[in-house]
């Protein structure tokens, strides 16, 4: 089938798999044209082949890096002449445990690739095309940086600033740039594995919903924050939890 091309671009960082490559299949099953970045430049030039090559383009390097940055967002100007939307979704969990016993190294590590990434990336498609012609940015949060995770604190911490970024970029981006997070809670992707393998039954069912969510639960919902939809949303955490947040209920 031939999907009409809507005229918008897009730059989805950390999508070679998992809930980028969702977004980005999202996007372009609406017609956009997507350049998708990862650090592995064999499973980038896979997704790219898989989401269809004449529409998408990769590359490929590490998000914090800031020449990286430059050269994606320069090789979407130069391919498409535009990038009118923005998905961080590039992030790292290299640490499982409580704050008393993190490296603060590895936080800092963390806080580099899931946070300051995507504060360059932001500041460099502003200046790119978003400051004089608009567009939207969606941060790729997660419910751990809304409530307590025990085993993912330095994770959650990331994603709670991740949170604020969002609210921060939206104030100072408007009313040019609408910015917007999404806050996930466990989607089956090879990221977040370790949190239900072998235990999917049992983490599923703890859901109102009955399952886990998957990469195209988030890339609808990108789809729409990055739509004429939601042209009067800004500053917002969208939780997409399959209703989990619900079981805190107090009685």
């Amino acid at each position: 089938m031939t999907v009409e091309l809507s005229g918008k671009v897009a730059l989805v960082t950390g999508a070679s798999r998992g809930i980028g490559y969702g977004v980005a299949e999202a996007l372009v099953a609406r017609g956009d044209r997507v350049c998708i970045t990862g650090r592995n430049e064999d499973a980038l030039k896979e997704a790219v082949e898989k989401l269809g090559a004449d529409r998408v383009i990769g590359v490929a390097g590490k998000a914090h890096d800031l020449d990286h940055q430059a050269e994606a967002v320069d090789r979407v100007m130069e391919a498409f002449g535009r990038v009118d939307f923005l998905v961080n979704n590039a992030g790292t969990n290299p640490v499982f445990g409580p704050l008393a016993d993190l490296d603060l190294n590895v936080a800092r590590k963390v806080y580099e690739t899931n946070v300051i990434s995507a504060l360059g990336f932001a500041q460099k498609t502003w200046h790119a095309w978003q400051k004089d012609n608009g567009g939207a940015i969606v941060n790729i949060a997660s419910v751990s940086g809304i409530a307590p995770s025990p085993f993912i604190a330095a994770y959650g911490m990331s994603k709670a600033a991740m949170i604020n970024l969002t609210q921060q970029l939206a104030h100072e981006f408007a009313p040019k740039v609408r910015v917007n997070a999404i806050a996930p809670a466990v989607v089956k992707t090879k990221f977040a594995e370790a949190l239900y393998e072998g235990r999917e039954a049992e983490a599923a069912a703890a859901y109102p919903l009955g399952r886990l969510g998957v990469p195209s639960d988030i890339g609808g919902t990108a789809a729409f924050l990055t739509s004429d939809q939601s042209d009067w949303i800004t500053g917002q955490t969208l939780v997409v939890d399959g209703g989990i947040f619900l079981n805190a209920a107090v009685g």
